[in-house]
C-alpha cells in the first residue's frame, strides 16, 4: 500500500493579517498551533495546509530570489470544491474580499474550474471534478 502523503505548501505574503482576513472571508480556518507573527497554517483538509509566511520570514528558507507573483507565475495552487456552485461561490468571495479574477471559468469533460489572484498575486484555481463524467482512461 502506498504511503499516504500530505502537502504543506509555503507561500510568501506581504501582510499576514490582511491575508488571514482575506482567506477567512473564503471560509478557511487556521491552525493556532502553527501560527505566530511570522506565519500561519491555513487548513485545506485531510491534514494538508498552506503556510502563509511573512515575506521576510519566507526568505530565510531559500537562497533564491522570491518571485513577484504580480508579474510572474511561480505556481498555480489548485483546490477542490464539492460542486460547480461551490467553485463560483469561492471565487465570488475572493473577488469581494479584494482578490482579482485570473481567468474566465473553464469547463472540460467532467471538470469545472475558475481562478483568482489573492492579495499577493498568487494564482488559485478552484476545481469541481465530477468523476462519473470523466472520460475513461
Amino acid at each position: 500500500m502506498a504511503q499516504q502523503r500530505r502537502i504543506y505548501l509555503n507561500i510568501p505574503v506581504k501582510d499576514l493579517k490582511a491575508s488571514v482576513a482575506f482567506f477567512t472571508e473564503l471560509g478557511f480556518e487556521f491552525d493556532p498551533r502553527f501560527t505566530n507573527e511570522d506565519a500561519t497554517a491555513m487548513v485545506i483538509g485531510d491534514g494538508n495546509a498552506v503556510m502563509l509566511l511573512n515575506e521576510e520570514f519566507f526568505r530565510t528558507f531559500t537562497r533564491k530570489p522570491v518571485a513577484d507573483a504580480f508579474s510572474t507565475t511561480e505556481a498555480i495552487i489548485s483546490i477542490s470544491a464539492d460542486s460547480r456552485e461551490a467553485v463560483d461561490e469561492m471565487v465570488h468571495k475572493a473577488l469581494g474580499a479584494g482578490g482579482k479574477e485570473s481567468l474566465e471559468p473553464l469547463e472540460m469533460p467532467g471538470m469545472y474550474g475558475w481562478s483568482f489572484q489573492d492579495l499577493d498575486g498568487h494564482l488559485w484555481e478552484v476545481l469541481f471534478m465530477d468523476k462519473s463524467a470523466l472520460p475513461n482512461a
